[in-house]
């Protein structure tokens, strides 16, 4: 129990006020003076000053000194002296006698004596009580008395905890503001998953009686304090509260500064933060100093490090070993590693070491590790699921697996249920998805959607005078985000419409762009469009290109193309070809050219 209670009010005199820490030989020496004058009229008679002395005596540790003084005091009727005889007796053991003299305080109106009254009964396990005198002190505007009532009945499921809880914290208590905040904010979680509008006003109580906690130097207080402002964007304020509670010896803090300060590009600065939490037993700060090695090539370190967060009880570590191994080609030990991680619940290292039975050919042994990481949360895991089922085609399995992945975010699982129900003709599904995967950054589902928006766009308006007037569609849009992100299609097909409006530079940059990287059609397209513009010979550069790649009409473009120039071996060896390429129009027409290029080198 702490001495006296709540220190501020303890005396009751009215008049004394506990001084701070002497510092200096000057607060020292006036403490002595006061003691000299309180001494001088207690001598005299003044209860009063028989009940301070007995008090500072007691502050002071000198026991047998204040007992004389208090009980002096005492039995002049003095409630601040009985409180702290009580106290004193505590100290000494005597915790029945001092309970005696704190209900004899505590019935003459003394709040302090009250609290350590109810605090007396509690530890003895008589809760009724404990409680009826911890409310008599919390009534009296006690914030020990207050603090200690909300955490009986908390502990009992009364009602009343929380307004109690919030009355301490508003007289300066600063565990009841960090337990109420911390109430607060498991409330604001609550109404979040519930729909409600009242989260925000939770969240805000919350930050405020964090903020009030950490302010008296609560450094878990500070630590949640620094999380929400760093949510919210405010940095540097987070990093100052992280900062303090570091200081204070809370490792997770350090570790979240650790993080902030690698996110500024202060990579030595983080490590000297994590190295302090991880040395204080924190997981997370191991892992991060066991990645950072890793990225060095330190693989030494690092998995020091990583077996320090697994020592922890932190199971990313194991997780790590795996991951370390894996890139180090170690699959037996990596295996090993996920399998840890994996039984101790960790649903990435179950997708994991699924994927790495899958890739030794265990499919069997690979799809339970699936589930499990799957129904654990792991959105891998599910579209992973997806994709197991869907080689075995199980479509309608690999299907509801695509959707629970998609619906968590996965971009390539909408894509995949985007692209099934097109071919089902749910045509507005389809584009909800494709919206999604587009949305997410995969280049297939932003040149799908175009498509799907092409085919419903209605011709274009023409100008009163005849001319065209272009504006930009979304599918141009989608269609040049895919061809920007790659998509060899899409560039051809933005190429395209670049030519389709008269824009042939436009259009010879995308079909360039599509044939350097491989699309025949882009050869093809960037061929007829240097031909128009009478440059033939390079155009034939490219219809080789994209004959060689298989494309017919580019076989049959060079063999009239021979054909013109007298070449005409060189034009029916190209005929040949197209008419294997295809497709049948191209065949038929290359055949009537080769028959008669046959007869023509046979006359």
């Amino acid at each position: 129990m702490d001495v006296m209670g709540d220190k501020a009010t303890l005396f009751e005199t009215g008049r004394f006020v506990q001084p701070p820490e002497p510092d200096e030989a000057g607060e020292v020496a006036e403490e002595a003076v006061e003691e000299v004058r309180q001494r001088l009229a207690a001598e005299a008679g003044d209860v009063e000053a028989m009940s301070v002395l007995g008090a500072m005596l007691l502050r002071r540790g000198d026991l047998d000194g204040a007992e004389a003084h208090l009980r002096a005091a005492t039995a002049a009727g003095d409630r601040a002296a009985a409180n702290n005889l009580g106290v004193l007796l505590h100290q000494r053991g005597y915790a029945d006698e001092a309970a005696g003299w704190w209900r004899i305080a505590a019935v003459a109106g003394s709040a302090a004596a009250a609290h350590a009254l109810g605090r007396h009964h509690r530890e003895r396990g008589d809760e009724p009580a404990a409680e009826y005198w911890l409310r008599q002190s919390a009534e009296q505007g006690h914030a020990l008395g207050a603090y200690a009532l909300a955490d009986l009945l908390e502990h009992r499921g009364g009602a009343g905890a929380e307004d109690w809880m919030r009355a301490a914290a508003e007289r300066g208590h600063r565990e009841a503001a960090y337990r109420l905040a911390r109430a607060l904010d498991r409330k604001a979680v609550s109404e979040g998953e519930s729909g409600t509008d009242n989260g925000v006003a939770l969240l805000e109580q919350a930050e405020q009686f964090y903020r009030q906690a950490a302010a008296r130097g609560h450094r878990r207080a500070a630590l949640h304090l620094g999380a929400i402002l760093e949510k919210r964007g405010e940095l540097r304020e987070a990093g100052r509260w992280y900062l303090t509670s570091a200081k204070d010896g809370e490792a997770r803090a350090a570790c979240a500064l650790g993080f902030l300060l690698r996110d500024a590009g202060d990579t030595e600065s983080a490590a000297v933060w994590w190295l302090r939490a991880a040395q204080d037993g924190d997981g997370n700060a191991a892992n991060a100093l066991g990645a950072l090695h890793a990225e060095r090539g330190e693989t030494q370190t690092a998995e020091r490090w990583y077996r320090a967060a697994m020592d922890a009880g932190d199971d990313n570590g194991a997780y790590n070993l795996g991951l370390l191994c894996a890139e180090q080609g170690r699959t037996g030990q990596a295996e090993q590693w996920y399998r840890r991680a994996a039984y101790a619940g960790h649903r990435e290292a179950a997708n994991a070491l699924a994927i790495l039975l899958l890739q030794g050919g265990d499919a069997t042994g690979a799809e339970p590790w699936f589930s499990k990481a799957a129904e654990a949360g792991s959105v891998d895991a599910a579209f992973n699921l997806g994709i197991l089922h869907a080689g075995r085609s199980e479509d309608h399995v690999a299907l509801r697996w695509y959707e629970r992945a998609a619906a968590a975010g996965h971009t390539e699982a909408a894509l995949q249920v985007g692209m099934a129900r097109l071919r089902d003709g749910d045509e507005r599904a389809a584009e909800r998805h494709l919206r999604c995967a587009a949305g997410g950054g995969s280049a297939e589902a932003a040149y799908r959607l175009a498509t799907v928006l092409d085919a419903r766009r209605p011709p274009e308006p023409a100008h009163e005078l005849g001319e065209a007037v272009h504006e930009k569609t979304e599918c141009e849009e989608w269609y040049e985000r895919a061809a920007s992100q790659g998509h060899r299609r899409a560039q051809v097909r933005v190429g395209m419409m670049a030519a389709a409006r008269g824009d042939v530079v436009e259009a010879a940059r995308w079909y360039r762009v599509a044939a350097e990287a491989g699309s025949r059609n882009g050869a093809f397209n960037l061929g007829l469009l240097l031909a128009r513009e009478g440059s033939e010979p390079e155009a034939a550069v490219w219809w080789t290109r994209a004959a060689d790649a298989g494309h017919g009409r580019a076989a049959l473009r060079l063999a009239l193309v021979y054909a013109r120039r007298g070449e005409l071996a060189e034009g029916q060896r190209w005929a040949d070809r197209a008419v294997s390429l295809g497709p049948a129009e191209v065949s038929e027409r290359a055949a009537r050219l080769r028959d008669a290029l046959r007869q023509e080198l046979s006359a």
